[in-house]
């Protein structure tokens, strides 16, 4: 069996083995499982109401799975997608409620806001990593609370001058439309999904079509050689980090101009940053990968609000398996081997 297939069945054994075990946790509970599944499934796809909120809610796991992913494939761990995506959330309504422009250049320029602000926020820890070799993960987990602290100061200082929350952004920065809100009956529906589908196409393009995707990657398996090879290896790494940042302040600009249209003071993280790396993970670091499984994600996430009110099932239940189909994607090894046993199995 190739490693390709491989590749393909170890997340899709992973989610089978989480739902399974998922599944036996609920009925040990005293939970029917089947109406819980049902009512899952009718609280994502029942009707087309929920089906917008899905894609919605999809939208910026896409782009935080991208920051993770692409930050993992060349050779980076970028745990601060959370920080980054909050403050390329407050980037977006700042530019959203400040100015008074055409939505041809007001909404490209929130847009382009948050995602400087995203880059700009992933530079540092990069730039630290580059010229003094402080690790990555150190950095961008503590530049998250940083982001959530001073975002929290900017909102209550700045834009909403002692208020919880910011105004609300103008209609001419919104990614919302009366479009999808006819086609998806009022849901929070917005054109963010094809912004993410586009930069999954756009990573995809730069990691194996280009030169300096080769590079990135070079960097990632080998800096020694990279450099003997004559790549500036510490120009790669920053390059990596703001790229990645990039993705995640895009993500923030997803929920500040399409999901809700504002910003307020946070009580704590949102979790989506947090969600990317389990989309990351499930996905295998690949642009295809990640987008399938942040339509996993959504779809559990939106779907599981049904389940009290159509079973008496816990959503937190949801939860339960979704770590479960992390622990089994973390323990591909055990995966991995067992293919490969039965494969050989299959030769004799």
């Amino acid at each position: 069996m190739s490693n390709r297939t491989k590749n393909i069945l170890v997340p899709v054994i992973a989610v089978l083995l989480g739902i399974l075990v998922g599944t036996i946790i609920m009925v040990a509970s005293g939970y029917d499982a089947a109406a819980g599944y049902t009512a899952l499934w009718n609280g994502a796809f029942g009707d087309v109401y929920f089906t917008g909120e899905v894609i919605r809610q999809v939208t910026p796991y896409i782009l935080a799975g991208l920051a993770v992913a692409f930050a993992f494939r060349t050779g980076l761990f970028n745990i601060g997608v959370e920080g980054q995506l909050i403050v390329g959330w407050l980037a977006a309504v700042w530019v959203g409620v400040s100015f008074d422009l055409p939505k041809v250049i007001h909404l490209p320029l929130a847009i382009l806001a948050a995602a400087a602000a995203g880059a700009l926020w992933a530079f540092i820890p990069g730039y630290l990593k580059a010229k003094f070799r402080v690790h990555e993960v150190i950095v961008t987990i503590m530049m998250n609370y940083v982001a959530l602290h001073v975002t929290n100061n900017v909102i209550r200082t700045v834009l909403s001058e002692g208020k919880e929350r910011s105004e609300n952004i103008a209609d001419t920065a919104s990614l919302r439309s009366p479009f999808f809100e006819g086609l998806t009956e009022y849901s929070r529906l917005h054109w963010g999904i094809f912004i993410a589908v586009i930069c999954a196409i756009l990573m995809w393009f730069i990691l194996e079509k280009t030169t300096k995707g080769f590079e990135l990657r070079a960097v990632g398996f080998n800096e020694h050689a990279s450099q003997y090879a004559g790549m500036n290896v510490k120009n790669n790494i920053i390059l990596s980090m703001v790229i990645s940042g990039t993705f995640a302040g895009l993500a923030g600009a997803m929920e500040g101009l399409g999901t809700f249209g504002y910003t307020a003071i946070k009580s704590g993280f949102t979790g989506v940053g947090f969600d990317g790396i389990a989309v990351a993970l499930l996905g295998g670091n690949t642009a295809i990968g990640v987008v399938l499984a942040a339509f996993l994600f959504g779809s559990l996430k939106v779907g599981a609000l049904n389940m009290p009110l159509e079973a008496g099932i816990p959503n937190e239940l949801v939860d339960i398996i979704i770590a479960l189909i992390i622990f089994f994607v973390a323990s591909s090894y055990i995966i991995r081997w067992f293919i490969q046993r039965m494969s050989k199995k299959g030769v004799k």
